[in-house]
């Protein structure tokens, strides 16, 4: 058990190689990501996590400070997995339209998400490192926990349209202060020098409008992730997979968003499965497989009723 740190090195080393791969080696040359490249590192991401389920299911008795059957630690690893992938769709209409919404170049989207998960690797283990500690030690903060993620599914499943207001961003507000701003994009630089004076770009202002969105998104998916797992371990690791991938997910659905519309309502109804999962925990503990069950569920009928009833043109307009 005192040796689960080993682990935790080792798997964080693996997330740092690849993404110095990623953006040392595929990404050296800064270039607009297509449709078929996006798909392919989509896929490696999905088998990575596949196979890290296997390492989990051979030898997961050692990586976590409580051990359970291999099994269990498996099948927890890859419905949380899934859970976060399934929410991060979610984060995938926001980028558009933040992207939209600044104009930012197509050549430029792949590094400012770069860093944005990056960033959001580091803030999400905070999140998940506090909340399994707070939970683990006051019980009755899972109906807590239970309570914000079942309001949250409610306040999106009645949520009308889907717009982004980054001029009331505090920190924007307080980078305008601080930092002068160049007018116009300067390639794919954060910072440029003008007249002796170290200036900001437009882009640094987008990944700080895609940090702080996803600061918002993690207060949903990890409170929800602790309705499967409460070991740090397997909530970390199925985080980071799942962000991991969000990137090349982005550009492999980007021009198909508008199609999955009613995706939106998925991730609404798993929100609202999940906070009332964690409030009746007491009452009933849904077995871990049935919970799997009802989440792929819940996208499958999503997938396919955006398929049947595909939006209007005045509902894509929206977006």
């Amino acid at each position: 058990m005192h040796h689960t740190w080993i682990f935790w090195v080792l798997f964080n080393v693996f997330v740092l190689a690849m993404l110095l791969l990623d953006l040392g080696i595929f990404h050296r040359k800064a270039h607009e990501v297509h449709f078929k490249e996006a798909v392919g590192w989509t896929v490696i991401w999905i088998v990575l996590a596949g196979l890290f389920a296997l390492l989990i299911f051979g030898f997961g008795h050692y990586m976590v400070a409580k051990p359970r059957p291999n099994s269990v630690l498996a099948l927890e690893f890859i419905t949380g997995y899934v859970m976060e992938e399934s929410l991060s769709v979610d984060n995938l209409f926001i980028f558009l339209l933040i992207f939209r919404y600044f104009k930012v170049p197509r050549i430029s989207q792949h590094k400012v998400l770069f860093w944005g998960i990056l960033g959001a690797l580091v803030t999400r283990g905070i999140f998940i490192l506090v909340g399994v500690s707070i939970v683990n030690r006051v019980h009755w903060a899972m109906y807590v926990f239970g309570a914000w993620v079942l309001y949250s599914g409610f306040a999106l499943l009645f949520e009308k349209d889907r717009q982004i207001e980054p001029e009331k961003n505090p920190l924007l507000k307080l980078m305008r202060k601080l930092v002068p701003i160049t007018q116009v994009y300067e390639g794919n630089k954060f910072f440029v020098m003008r007249a002796a004076r170290r200036c900001a770009t437009p882009l640094l202002v987008v990944l700080l409008v895609i940090e702080t969105t996803d600061i918002v998104f993690a207060a949903d998916s990890i409170p929800a992730i602790l309705s499967i797992t409460r070991d740090s371990f397997v909530v970390y690791t199925s985080n980071v997979f799942a962000v991991l991938g969000l990137r090349s997910l982005y550009f492999a659905l980007a021009g198909m968003m508008d199609l999955f519309h009613f995706l939106h309502y998925g991730v609404s109804a798993i929100l609202i499965f999940t906070g009332a999962k964690m409030l009746l925990g007491s009452v009933y503990e849904m077995p871990i497989g049935l919970a799997l069950g009802v989440i792929l569920g819940i996208i499958l009928i999503s997938i396919v009723a955006s398929l049947v009833w595909p939006a209007k043109t005045t509902t894509k307009a929206k977006r």
